[in-house]
């Protein structure tokens, strides 16, 4: 690359894997560096390294996820920009000498090195610039004979405004429709016609010009994580999954229906959605729009946390670098207050739900009579909001049901008193309407056993019904306050803490993997170690083959990892 004039950042890109001489390199290059799987991709086997004393335990990390995903823990080791862009440049070339860029994609939202936003044209980017990553892009193609797609990723450093060749993927990336969007070109049937032989069908003028009249194009990966939990993966079935209506500027490629299931086995990307705008303005607000008409219910998605990003100031100014998520952590992760009127919801469909039940097991027709006849009796819910591991964020709160007529309530929610309610529920549609004495409000809402997930006015919640503490104890059900819970199907890799062991809060606890991603699960608090509840799992004997009793051992979600000591007194 150097040869043919692309700029390439300062790295170790040799076969001597040995760690001492890696860190050598490192220190040659200067902290902070980036440590790369050599056969990468996704973000999976790349870690970065601060200074020496944190690279042998990163290094470690890396080629340990690398060897799960690729079967291969070579490491490239480079400089780490500090704030830097990820864009890349979309080329194709054909067998006749053709080479022409279709424009290029900022892919600098990310989280774990993972791409969870991009767009197209890049924000805030000189035109000068632009054309230069256009010009060294195909360069790069040129000097290796390149025929096909290919994707050309450059390292943007926004305090220098310098790109660096990063890597070249051979192949058409997860967020190709962006450039289909703001290019109007079929780009797997612009494959096709290069690998028959034939000539690319524009040239780089006319590819231009199309880009110039149409707007701006973005693409949101919608994922089963929790960005709560250090976005870590979900698994489970889909229990409901509605999608925005599509059109020519709003498009949805998906791999799954309600009633799938996200397995731990594979990577937890459920859909991409892509919307074009005029603008940049107009594509934030579509996406915006189109993200509050979807509803996913089963598993935690990013949604919410997509759509954060979409109303944050920075984003919107386009001012965006990879370490976006963590310089703007107050705003993207801010708690929110759930408003009483959620808990009605909640606690009318828990109602519903058990007058429909009632029914069932009577034969008679209980519902259809005034105050619902036999069951027409007050009745106190108890709800809390959870996390993905089924922990409470906080709570319990206690929601009165006073049935004063045929669908008419009285409602008292901590205290909060809402008179002569009307209340609709269509079990067939899953859509609560109440009309509350100062507002309509439409709820769809999805009920798995004691859990509910209400999407109400484009925003989503989850909550739990919780039984008094009285219950619990003559139920005998365990306290797992001091419990540090699995949050997904997991195995365990390593464990950093042994029984006695003193932690402070935020200490690594064990790393886990799942859906061939590895998390470290931090302790939630200061605290002793009581127990270790599992010990490290097995590694398969060969990790280019895909074994399926490698995950015969596999922890549930909610499973106790390490107890604490609990409090005395």
């Amino acid at each position: 690359m150097t040869e043919a004039g692309v700029p390439c950042i300062p790295g170790y890109h040799g076969a001597n894997q040995d760690p001492a001489f890696l860190k050598e390199e490192a220190e040659k290059i200067g902290f902070p560096v980036l440590l790369k799987a050599v056969k990468g991709g996704g973000g999976k086997g790349m870690r970065i390294a601060s200074d020496p004393e944190s690279f042998m335990q990163q290094l470690q990390s890396a080629k340990s996820e690398a060897r799960s995903s690729f079967g291969n823990d070579v490491m490239l080791v480079e400089k780490y920009i500090t704030t830097p862009r990820h864009i890349e440049v979309q080329i194709f070339a054909d067998k006749h000498g053709n080479c022409v860029a279709l424009g290029e994609r900022d892919c600098s939202i990310q989280r774990r090195h993972q791409k969870i936003l991009e767009e197209s044209p890049a924000p805030l980017l000189e035109e000068s610039i632009r054309q230069e990553l256009w010009q060294k892009a195909r360069s790069a193609a040129l000097a290796v004979g390149y025929e096909g797609a290919g994707t050309v990723e450059f390292i943007f450093d926004n305090d220098t405004g310098e790109f660096f060749f990063m890597e070249m993927n051979t192949r058409l990336q997860v967020e190709h429709p962006v450039t289909e969007m703001i290019t109007g070109e079929d780009l797997v049937r612009w494959q096709t016609i290069v690998a028959e032989g034939g000539s690319l069908p524009l040239n780089q003028q006319q590819i231009e010009d199309r880009i110039s009249t149409r707007g701006h194009a973005i693409e949101a990966r919608i994922y089963a994580e929790n960005p709560n939990l250090d976005f870590v993966p979900d698994s489970g079935h889909l229990t409901a999954m509605r999608i925005p209506p599509t059109s020519e500027t709003v498009r949805i490629d998906s791999g799954f229906i309600a009633g799938d299931e996200v397995s731990a086995h594979y990577d937890p990307m459920i859909a991409k959605l892509i919307v074009r705008g005029e603008n940049r303005e107009s594509a934030i607000m579509k996406l915006h729009m189109a993200l509050e008409q979807y509803q996913i219910a089963g598993v935690i998605t990013n949604i919410e946390f997509l759509k954060r990003v979409c109303i944050t100031s920075a984003f919107i100014a386009g001012e965006v670098e990879t370490g976006f998520i963590g310089r703007h952590k107050e705003s993207l992760f801010a708690e929110t207050e759930t408003a009483p009127e959620v808990y009605a919801q909640a606690a009318l469909v828990s109602y519903f739900s058990g007058a429909a039940e009632q029914q069932n097991a009577s034969g008679l027709d209980l519902v259809s009579q005034p105050g619902f006849g036999a069951i027409a009796q007050n009745r106190l819910f108890r709800f809390r909001q959870t996390n993905a591991d089924g922990s409470g964020v906080a709570g319990p709160t206690v929601v009165e049901v006073v049935p004063i007529g045929r669908a008419t309530f009285d409602i008292e929610v901590n205290g909060k008193r809402y008179n002569s309610v009307t209340s609709h529920w269509d079990q067939k549609q899953t859509l609560l309407t109440t009309f509350f004495p100062h507002t309509r409000m439409d709820s769809h809402v999805t009920i798995d056993t004691d859990k509910l997930t209400i999407f109400q006015q484009g925003q989503q919640y989850r909550l739990e019904k919780v039984e008094p503490d009285w219950v619990a104890k003559a139920l005998g059900v365990k306290d797992a306050t001091h419990s540090v819970l699995a949050p997904m199907p997991c195995k365990i890799l390593r464990v950093e803490v042994a029984s006695g062991d003193s932690v402070k809060k935020d200490d690594a606890l064990v790393v886990i993997e799942s859906m061939k991603m590895e998390t470290t699960i931090r302790s939630p608090q200061d605290g002793i170690i009581s127990r270790l509840v599992h010990q490290e799992g097995v590694s398969a004997t060969n990790p280019n083959i895909f074994r399926a009793d490698r995950y015969k051992d596999l922890c549930k979600a909610g499973t106790a990892l390490v107890e604490f000591e609990q409090p005395s007194g």
